[in-house]
């Protein structure tokens, strides 16, 4: 069997500072006989360093265009928006499967270079159906974060949105952040928040859910609902009589909305803070249909307009994993290792052959202009 050069990329997205290989994880493929070369990265929250350490090989930023076919490269998140013909094998999310805007013009690199896309987002486990590595615990984690710190901001900056966050060190760092800014929201409250989250029994849920205990928030505020006690179709007062909502589900079908404009115009509304972690800004069957857009470390809420009495705004962060990225890479990578060790024969292996057969899918339908430009 020949013998496995894997080159991670350094990302280009803005503010993402997570990896797809973290030094652990290097380390166990190198351990097994892979190659891994690391291009040097001014973003990564890894030091480069410290994939030097364990014997991966570091190479310039942006050197994955021009090495060999048969290296297999390894990113994260979509490659900027180029138009040269991809040769590799692309180990990545791409976010051109659902026929997204631009989809055409992303899918098409890969069969004109005579290059295979295996997304990430669709690496499934062939007999549970399920993803066999997702960022569900981190991003629930940090949703409940940031809303946590939006309800203490609110309370002792009124009339003020909350200002750009960025990401953390470590999760030490951010729990004991958040536990300060509660301390000072208490004061004013004179009690801590109680907290709904929705979807509470998958990783997301349990995340958000983790974080609000950490925080210091008592269990007995806050209500864990899941698919049972949404059953009966929304809008729920229960969400209105909260003060943060915390949207956690994996929408695959239109159900009744969890909340609406009409919900929120109860009187006596306590709610203040909503993160829909799920971010279905533009998903027809979103079921918390109260504001139109995502919002961004930079600008990470958004007012609901037209309501009387207290504010109301809405986190739609669609990388919210980002702010922790050295915890959320660990457990991401670490999930993802077992089916790593796996690409020297990929082509053989159920989950990867399966990410294949769907890229062979997609790219039967592709227009003759794409393939053509």
């Amino acid at each position: 069997m020949a013998h496995t050069i894997l080159h991670l990329r350094s990302e280009d997205k803005p503010q993402e500072h997570r990896s797809a290989l973290t030094p652990t994880t290097a380390k166990a493929l190198i351990d097994a006989g892979y190659t891994v070369n690391v291009e040097k990265s001014p973003v990564r929250i890894f030091d480069d360093a410290e994939f030097e350490k364990i014997g991966a090989t570091l190479v310039p930023t942006g050197s994955w265009r021009d090495v060999p076919a048969d290296h297999i490269i390894v990113g994260l998140k979509e490659l900027p928006e180029e138009a040269f013909p991809l040769k590799h094998v692309h180990v990545s999310f791409a976010h051109c499967f659902k026929n997204q805007g631009g989809w055409e013009t992303v899918l098409a690199r890969f069969p004109r270079g005579g290059g295979t896309l295996l997304d990430l987002e669709f690496l499934n486990d062939p007999v549970s159906g399920r993803r066999v590595a997702a960022f569900g615990y981190s991003a629930g984690f940090s949703g409940s974060a940031l809303a946590l710190k939006n309800w203490a901001w609110q309370l002792t900056h009124p009339g003020e949105p909350l200002p750009s966050v960025e990401s953390y060190p470590n999760e030490d760092t951010l729990v004991d952040d958040i536990k300060k800014e509660l301390a000072e929201g208490q004061k004013k409250a004179g009690r801590l928040p109680r907290v709904i989250v929705i979807g509470a029994l998958g990783r997301c849920g349990r995340g958000a859910v983790d974080m609000a205990l950490k925080a210091g928030v008592p269990e007995n505020q806050i209500l864990k609902w899941d698919m049972a006690e949404t059953a009966a179709g929304g809008p729920f007062k229960e969400i209105v009589e909260s003060d943060i909502f915390i949207n956690c589900i994996y929408l695959t079908s239109k159900i009744q909305p969890f909340v609406d404009v009409d919900s929120l115009k109860t009187p006596g509304r306590q709610l203040s803070v909503v993160c829909d972690v799920s971010a279905d800004t533009t998903n027809p069957n979103n079921p918390v249909p109260i504001y139109t857009i995502a919002t961004t470390f930079k600008k990470p809420t958004v007012p609901v307009d037209g309501l009387e009495g207290a504010p109301l705004s809405v986190i739609s962060i669609d990388h919210l994993p980002s702010l922790l990225p050295r915890e959320s890479s660990e457990a991401f990578s670490g999930d993802l290792l077992p089916y790593l060790l796996k690409l020297n024969d990929w082509q053989n292996d159920p989950v990867w052959a399966g990410a294949k057969k769907l890229f062979d899918e997609k790219v039967a339908t592709l227009p003759k202009e794409a393939l053509n430009p």
